[in-house]
């Protein structure tokens, strides 16, 4: 019997119909990742309309709209990504939804999803060492001037809480592969 062929296996924790059950920590860390993303997709709306939230640099020289624009479909961005990691741990990341011409119902190929994840993990774990090297200052980065001491607290929480993105990503990614890779009968 081939893979594709065999009924799902139910997860006891209410993550639905997956070939294999989801750890539990797979799917809190795919609910927790939209909200890891919120603080600084917040954190950008008032840049957008002109606001610097105490950054100490010169106003934009983009029109407002453009800006807006920019901010707006920014974080609107980040978030899409975030839920579409839901994937991960649900049965549409393992089996291609009814909607898709010729390929409904089939098993979704695990490397058409990991390899994906696991480059966005790794990009967004750039970020995160350059988040690192500006915030603490090492090696002659520095990151934005700000006018006073609690602003630049507030953006290294803010921007911190999403440098979390990628441990979390690469971690999804690492249990979709394993849970995946498997052999069916393995639990």
């Amino acid at each position: 019997m081939a893979i594709s062929e065999v009924k799902p296996a139910v997860a006891d924790h209410g993550t639905g119909e997956t070939e294999r059950p989801v750890p539990l920590w797979a799917e809190r860390v795919a609910r927790l990742l939209p909200l890891v993303a919120l603080p600084v997709c917040l954190w950008r709306l008032p840049i957008g309309f002109g606001h610097r939230m105490g950054m100490d640099v010169a106003a934009e020289t983009w029109p407002r709209w453009l800006s807006v624009l920019y901010v707006v479909s920014l974080s609107l961005l980040s978030e899409a990504f975030a839920l579409l990691c839901r994937g991960l741990v649900r049965p549409w990341g393992e089996t291609f939804p009814a909607w898709v011409p010729k390929l409904r119902g089939r098993r979704v190929p695990p490397l058409l999803v990991a390899v994906p994840a696991a480059l966005s993990g790794l990009l967004f774990t750039a970020l995160l060492v350059d988040w690192v090297l500006c915030v603490f200052h090492i090696g002659g980065f520095s990151d934005v001037p700000y006018t006073n001491g609690w602003w630049r607290v507030l953006a290294a929480v803010v921007s911190g809480l999403f440098t979390l993105w990628s441990p979390m990503v690469l971690a999804l990614t690492y249990a979709y592969w394993r849970r995946r890779q498997l052999p069916i009968t393995a639990r």
